[in-house]
């Protein structure tokens, strides 16, 4: 996966590219996902910030900052959500919808102890987050 992979906010006021590798794709199933996303689940992939480039309307881009991890960003023109910033881990979050033509790979569930959709697929299914994002890196069954 090289990309450029581009993608769009729900109107198209907002266009994004992310190109390269991305460090990690899976879901998560924590409260705030699912109610930011509006879905029982979350499909992310984490990209380095520099894999991330706004190519058009960067002055319609709002961020919400419910806690320090999550900085989530949307089009303030039609609500769409774009990505969320995680200044802690030095990682962006482009929700995978966001950038439809880029094949996505889960790899890992995170938060899967508040689940309320469980999928049995296989995947490694964290309680939290892994230990090196400061989560207990300890899994549960599927």
């Amino acid at each position: 996966m090289r990309g450029p992979y581009k993608g769009a906010c729900f109107c198209g006021a907002v266009e994004i590219e992310v190109a390269g590798e991305p460090n990690l794709m899976g879901y998560c199933h924590c409260r705030s996902c699912r109610s930011w996303s509006g879905g029982p689940v979350n499909a992310f992939s984490l990209w380095a910030p520099e894999a991330v480039r706004v190519t058009r309307g960067e002055e319609h881009i709002a961020t919400y900052a419910k806690t320090e991890m999550s900085h989530r960003q949307y089009c303030r023109l039609c609500g769409g959500h774009l990505m969320a910033r995680h200044p802690p881990l030095a990682m962006v979050d482009v929700f995978a919808a966001t950038i439809p033509d880029m094949p996505f790979r889960p790899a890992i569930h995170v938060n899967y102890a508040e689940t309320v959709l469980p999928m049995k697929d296989g995947l490694p299914k964290l309680r939290d987050f892994p230990a090196e994002a400061g989560g207990s890196g300890e899994t549960v069954p599927e």
